[in-house]
């Protein structure tokens, strides 16, 4: 089964496409030792109204070595049904992009990892043979200072159009690895959005950030996407259960793009 496959099943299954950003940190949870639990106690309640999970690599690098055994203690337990999305970011040459795809896709096994395509498709390559997995490339990030370069004209196309040939190409060549977008919702305007393909999107921005989900209302789009949410759930309206904030999140979100 494609990745797209599973993702669209996922999101059917569960009348969602809300994605649980996983973005543990120590300083709001009571120190380094409470996070193992915090995150199983995040998965139990909001699986159910997940369509995906999307822990933050920066998260757990940043509480060393221990953090890199709970991101991998935490993958070992996660529910199979739910797709895992690494949000990883990587970008190196074709030589080290190897290791980091089998660290990902072999050693973690995680279904997709974002990735940086600053440095050209030939970067991408050793992420796209792999069967029932997928990458999404940084295309229109959700922070101000996608302004500087994504949403910069280079002759009459964006540089994010040039970051979806990246997608065409794949497709194109029938690699095994399935290839979306990240497209931040603070940055979806229509005018973005008429210009992005029907790829599968990775969608940040929602919550904390301040998104509106008018944005992604009546596009027509087919593709799996998924809204991440990771603060709004983790760490907001603490009175309130991750379960009850999952649902919330869910049923907000089908009201303007249903499943």
């Amino acid at each position: 089964m494609r990745y797209g496959e599973k993702l669209s099943k996922r999101i059917k299954d569960t009348n969602s496409r809300l994605c649980v950003g996983l973005d543990p940190r120590p300083d709001l949870s009571g120190g380094m030792e409470k996070i193992p639990d915090l995150l199983k106690q995040v998965v139990d309640e909001t699986w159910e109204y997940a369509a995906a999970f999307k822990p933050n690599m920066a998260y757990f690098e940043a509480m060393g070595l221990r953090g890199l055994e709970m991101l991998e203690e935490m993958l070992g337990n996660m529910p199979k049904e739910v797709p895992i999305i690494l949000d990883a970011k990587r970008s190196d040459i074709g030589e080290t992009q190897k290791y980091y795809a089998k660290s990902y896709f072999e050693n973690w096994n995680v279904d997709a990892v974002t990735l940086n395509p600053f440095l050209g498709y030939d970067t991408m390559e050793p992420f796209l043979d792999w069967e029932g997995k997928a990458i999404y490339v940084l295309a229109v990030t959700s922070n101000p200072g996608s302004a500087d370069f994504q949403r910069q004209m280079v002759g009459d196309r964006y540089v994010f159009e040039l970051v979806q040939d990246i997608c065409r190409r794949a497709h194109e060549e029938g690699r095994k690895t399935d290839v979306g977008m990240v497209v931040g919702l603070t940055n979806a305007s229509d005018d973005v959005l008429s210009r992005i393909d029907d790829y599968p999107l990775l969608i940040p921005g929602l919550g904390a950030q301040g998104g509106d989900l008018e944005n992604m209302a009546g596009k027509g789009r087919t593709a799996p996407d998924t809204i991440n949410v990771s603060r709004g759930i983790m760490y907001k309206d603490m009175e309130k259960s991750f379960g009850e904030k999952a649902k919330f999140w869910a049923e907000q979100i089908a009201a303007s793009y249903p499943a």
